[in-house]
């Protein structure tokens, strides 16, 4: 009688496990390998101090072309040349797929050096890492115009008399290029020049 419920008992036991459906968790198995599709932002022109035309979207996969959710995407800029900075004023941004697979960097503007600006993108995901770069283009707008430093010299009756010119040497020796359009009167002609080491100077204020 006993071993009848016992037998009874272990056979109910067995109906519910095997009617519980299994755990998502357990179920779900991890791709072989994540892809960085570049959706948006590649091969666009961008123009110095100001956003992107267009803000760097990427897309993460896995090997079955399926999109994956939750995966953190960070954004990584050049730290110096043609650069810029998200709207936290760093250099990174970091940022976590939705349902679409798709991850966007938000309010990136460019710093004031034209050129190519390259973009990284690293996604990380149950120990699985994919890689992409974003080429975008940085110009100058038409009309804008930047400072360049002037170099001061010294002027006597409006003429320019002298034009310094530094040469390093391994010796630390100076050398001076005297330019005048009328000789000193009081200066003999062919009189050598004397050249001594010591620090180069365009002139005085």
């Amino acid at each position: 009688m006993k071993n009848h419920l016992l037998h009874e008992l272990v056979a109910l036991v067995l109906g519910l496990l095997l009617a519980i459906p299994p755990s998502p968790l357990v179920a779900q198995t991890l791709p072989a390998r994540l892809d960085v599709i570049v959706v948006e932002g590649d091969g666009v022109t961008d123009n110095i101090r100001q956003r992107v035309t267009r803000d760097p979207v990427v897309r993460v996969q896995d090997d079955d072309h399926k999109p994956l959710d939750g995966v953190a995407v960070t954004f990584a800029l050049p730290v110096s040349g043609t650069s810029g900075e998200f709207p936290d004023g760093s250099k990174t941004l970091t940022v976590v797929t939705g349902k679409d697979g798709l991850a966007t960097a938000r309010g990136l503007k460019t710093n004031d050096i034209p050129g190519n600006l390259q973009i990284y993108v690293m996604a990380s995901y149950q120990g699985l890492r994919g890689r992409a770069l974003i080429n975008q283009l940085v110009e100058v707008p038409p009309g804008t115009t930047f400072a360049t430093p002037q170099i001061r010299t010294t002027k006597s009756g409006g003429k320019l008399k002298w034009v310094l010119l530094g040469i390093a040497a391994a010796g630390g020796a100076g050398a001076a290029l005297y330019l005048t359009k009328h000789s000193n009167p009081t200066t003999t002609p062919n009189s050598p020049v004397s050249v001594t080491a010591g620090p180069v100077v365009f002139g005085t204020p």
